[in-house]
């Protein structure tokens, strides 16, 4: 595979259970071999669910791909052996375990890249959740991230006020 200057998403399989260690090894080998100008993102997907247990509800973290983990790197047949080495992590997903880069619509897809969004949301407006397990609950802006495109609103649940962090295109501002 030649060297490309252009980063790239790839998919790692991680062993069952393993995605945070395999992350975390990464990133030590990342440090120990100073590969930050190659590698430049690790992420594990997850999602916020609620889940209810004994009459109670609760928000907790869920994995969305389990025993996968996207790396955002500058790929070369160097970086193979001192990645698919990593502990937790069994190597590649792609043809005969060689690393295949995600097309750009998959990386949209999964929301890996953040697209620059433009919003009239401002601190203090209401905002109606449209996606996600927050869907169709309404709640109060008190931070808006623009670098990040993300809000951090203010949602009455499960009887108290919880601040949840959203994606610009998660809300609709409520007149």
């Amino acid at each position: 595979m030649e060297h490309s200057n252009e980063p790239k998403w790839y998919v790692l399989h991680t062993f069952s259970g393993y995605e945070n260690v395999a992350k975390e090894n990464l990133e030590n080998v990342i440090k120990k071999f100073n590969l930050e100008n190659r590698i430049f993102e690790i992420v594990i997907p997850e999602e916020d669910v609620i889940e209810e247990k004994n009459g109670k509800k609760k928000l907790v973290t869920r994995k969305t791909m389990p025993c996968y983990i996207f790396i955002k790197m500058i790929y070369g047949d160097d970086l193979w052996h001192n990645i698919v080495n990593t502990r937790g992590v069994t190597g590649f997903t792609g043809p005969k375990g060689r690393p295949l880069a995600l097309t750009d619509d998959e990386v949209l897809k999964m929301r890996l890249e953040k697209i620059k969004v433009e919003t009239d949301i401002e601190v203090g407006d209401t905002v109606e959740i449209v996606e996600g397990p927050l869907d169709k609950m309404v709640g109060k802006v008190i931070a808006v991230n623009p670098d990040n495109n993300l809000l951090t609103v203010a949602v009455e649940m499960f009887g108290r006020e919880n601040n949840v962090e959203l994606a610009f295109d998660q809300v609709h501002k409520v007149n």
